[in-house]
């Protein structure tokens, strides 16, 4: 027999109330609020669905024309399935809000049977004033979580829910019984690739202390060791590693959330759609072979594309009290008085001068331009986009630098994604309690970033603003960054990448684009449709 928020002897809210209760508050809600609730898609397949759908079917059967409901949420605590035999009650459930697609997590609606139960991963009865928010206070509920059997990851939840004092005492028995039955279907559909998977893992984790992972398709397994090294961010940036690599081993370094410099060993498994991943910690003072070390070369060229950097590592490089002088200023300016500028402040000395945008300099510019960085008395530092101007027009204005630092695309280190959205919140966000969760770094390592890091900055500062307190979730994203893309082969990223450079090179202009690729117009658009390029 299940309780309510009161103990019926002490009279003392029961603490796993109490607790989600403080959670709901950290997350900003007011319970006299009318609940905000937004629907968004259906997972229409997957693992869960599959499992859950006939045995959801046996229990509507048993429920009949009862008036109550049977609600199946997934791991994020989206509504995925409502099943109701009493067609005024199902009216009231829509009256509620309680659909298809809907978010019921406690940082959406506080405490309830389907947030609260993922949260803590145990059964709980929510009724009447057990709600947090007012709006549902006149329902009792009971949920219990979803654990896959082989992972053990939290899939979701089944909740079974009535109007207060309508409640049938085995509600919370019938909730584990269907449970029970939807993990043993769990088990019974796990896939070839996942048992491979998880044998490869009990090979490689028989040593305790080795920190290792296996990460596939639905399943990560983690060693004590590999947890100890991790942060939930690092999570995502090793799952970024391996849905980048081949069909052979690789290795990439990863600077952790905490600063430190490991080395990811990435097996594929036999058989599996994932791999086998060592982690080999960097000794303390040892050399970080990934770092951002620059030779000490005068002058410096930095190269990358728009967004990635170019000019905070110009100026991290030149220091702080360097002189910024923009070619794209020459816009306004007229070349002629942006020139003489430029030469009066090379012939001077003084701090370092960083030269940004160099592509945008004409013929007659550049020739002077290395004229008085070869005389000039101060360090210099130029920046510029990447393309085949730096072979032609700009090529002695290159060839005059000592030293090069070639910035990598953000699209080419999804792994250090999850990491710098984490650094950018904290920045953007102050002392506020919001984070981003596992499931939306993992988004936002799997989309293109044309704009690089100032791409990636504008979409953290837009869901700071949107969110002061609680969990980001994927559907807190912008909608251009919220679907996850299809992931494609390293044959098929290759191509697109040719692609888009040949399409920056020519200007935007697709036609001489083809041309420069050796391909018909339409083949050209044929290909850019395919691999989704806008």
């Amino acid at each position: 027999m299940y309780s309510t928020a009161q103990h019926p002897r002490t009279g003392r809210v029961r603490p796993e109330i109490e607790s989600s209760w403080s959670r709901s508050r950290l997350n900003g809600l007011n319970e006299d609020r009318a609940p905000a609730l937004t629907q968004g898609s259906v997972a229409g397949d997957g693992i869960l669905v599959r499992a859950a759908r006939p045995v959801l079917d046996r229990g509507q059967a048993e429920l009949d024309d009862a008036r109550c409901a049977l609600v199946l949420a997934d791991r994020e605590a989206h509504i995925i399935d409502v099943r109701c035999g009493d067609g005024a009650f199902g009216k009231a459930l829509d009256a509620f809000g309680i659909a298809p697609g809907v978010r019921f997590g406690e940082e959406q609606v506080g405490t309830n049977a389907v947030g609260t139960p993922l949260e803590t991963r145990k059964g709980l009865l929510v009724r009447g004033t057990d709600h947090f928010m007012t709006a549902f206070r006149g329902f009792a509920c009971y949920g219990h979580p979803i654990i896959h059997p082989i992972t053990r990851r939290t899939e979701g939840v089944v909740n079974i829910g009535a109007l207060c004092g309508e409640e049938h005492p085995l509600f919370a028995s019938l909730a584990r019984r269907i449970v029970r039955d939807i993990e043993d279907r769990l088990q019974l559909n796990a896939t070839r690739a996942q048992h491979r998977l998880l044998a490869a893992f009990q090979t490689a984790a028989r040593s305790p202390r080795r920190p290792v992972m296996v990460v596939g398709q639905g399943i990560v397994l983690a060693t004590p060791a590999a947890l100890a090294l991790l942060e939930p961010a690092d999570h995502a940036a090793v799952q970024a590693c391996v849905e980048g690599m081949c069909s052979r081993a690789a290795d990439h370094r990863l600077t952790l959330v905490s600063g430190r410099t490991v080395r990811l060993r990435c097996v594929p498994v036999d058989g599996a759609d994932g791999a086998l991943i060592d982690i080999v910690a960097d000794r303390p003072g040892g050399r970080d072979e990934g770092g951002t070390g620059i030779a000490a070369g005068w002058p410096l060229l930095v190269v990358g594309e728009p967004g990635s950097g170019r000019t905070t590592e110009a100026l991290r490089v030149a220091g702080a009290d360097a002189y910024v002088l923009d070619a794209t200023d020459s816009v306004w300016q007229g070349e002629q008085v942006w020139a003489r500028n430029m030469a009066a402040l090379l012939d001077s000395a003084g701090d370092p001068v960083v030269i940004e945008n160099i592509q945008l300099l004409s013929e007659q510019v550049t020739a002077l331009a290395v004229k008085c960085v070869r005389t000039s008395r101060r360090r210099t530092v130029l920046t510029s986009a990447p393309g085949e101007h730096l072979d032609g027009v700009h090529a002695p204005l290159a060839a005059l630098c000592n030293a090069r630092r070639d910035l990598v695309p953000l699209r080419r280190r999804r792994h250090d994604i999850p990491r710098l959205a984490q650094g950018m919140l904290a920045e953007e966000a102050g002392s506020s309690r919001a984070r981003l969760t596992a499931d939306s770094l993992r988004v936002l390592a799997a989309q293109p970033w044309p704009g690089n890091l100032a791409e990636l900055r504008r979409v953290v500062r837009y869901v700071a603003g949107r969110r002061s307190a609680g969990d980001i979730v994927p559907s807190d994203l912008p909608a251009s960054h919220r679907g996850v893309p299809a992931p494609s082969s390293p044959l098929r990223q290759a191509e697109r990448e040719v692609i888009v450079a040949a399409i920056e090179a020519a200007g935007g202009n697709r036609l001489q684009a083809a041309r420069a690729l050796g391909v018909s117009r339409s083949t050209l658009y044929n290909r850019m449709r395919a691999l989704r390029i806008h």
